[in-house]
């Protein structure tokens, strides 16, 4: 059974959770609306399960991201939620599933559909196996490139794209990905409507497929600052890349130590 990690946002009624008084005077409904968009799309089962109002909820982001706890949308918070970022929610629908989701050989194949315009193509290969590569040095996985049906499926695309979690144009989410499984399990989508690099222009493709390889893996987000699966974009060199100790924990969990 495939983990599908990415879900639709839903767009409430106009009866919201949170009173209008506790919205400062600064923020727009546009922003009040970007907000119940975002929780509901990246805190989805906090939500659900527990019966909770928007208020609730939205503290639970604020612990997620160690900011200060208030229930209330101030500047602190609408800054980190319009930080580029991955489309995988950060409270998984399937939170249980994740803990234990892996692939059962440590072998896997994987296949690049399409590159985008922005690098060139053999940069794009050099870039995807060196990301892989991040995950293979510190475990016992192996990954081997095809051009026939793969574990994972690598592609580019803009907005709906076929898999019930459209993309939203440059900026907001720059990819996604699928815990292992079937179908789309294991799957990484990448945002054409970024403009991709290999430095640190706009988005830097080796450090985002990296992260959604995490997820291809069976890795969660991580709420430790600075982790690579941290959900918010931030550059870094890829030469000086080193796995932080919070990533090589977790998938090391999962798939045991390199010999």
């Amino acid at each position: 059974m495939k983990y599908l990690l990415i879900g639709t946002a839903l767009f409430l009624p106009y009866c919201f959770a949170i009173p209008v008084a506790t919205i400062p005077a600064a923020q727009s409904i546009g922003d009040f609306k970007f907000l119940q968009v975002y929780l509901d799309k990246f805190f989805p089962t906090f939500r659900k399960a527990a019966g909770h109002g928007m208020e609730e909820q939205l503290e639970e982001m604020q612990r997620f991201f160690h900011l200060t706890v208030t229930g209330k949308m101030d500047d602190e918070t609408m800054a980190i939620m319009k930080q580029p970022r991955c489309g995988v929610p950060d409270v998984p629908e399937y939170r249980k599933a994740a803990a234990v989701s892996r692939w059962r050989r440590n072998t896997l194949t994987y296949r690049i559909n399409n590159y985008t315009p922005d690098m060139r193509r053999a940069k794009v290969d050099e870039v995807i196996a060196k990301a892989f590569k991040v995950w293979s040095d510190v475990t016992p996985l192996q990954f081997k490139r095809i051009s026939s049906p793969a574990d994972i499926e690598i592609f580019f695309a803009y907005g709906a794209h076929g898999d019930g979690g459209p993309f939203d144009g440059r900026g907001g989410t720059l990819a996604h990905a699928y815990f292992p499984g079937s179908g789309l399990g294991g799957d990484a989508h990448f945002d054409e409507s970024e403009h991709w690099s290999e430095y640190n222009r706009e988005v830097n493709l080796f450090l985002v497929a990296a992260h959604e390889l995490g997820h291809s893996l069976g890795l969660d987000h991580s709420n430790v600052r600075g982790a690579l699966m941290f959900p918010t974009y931030s550059y870094q060199n890829p030469n000086n890349f080193r796995l932080p100790s919070d990533d090589r924990r977790r998938i090391q969990r999962l798939y045991g130590m390199r010999k």
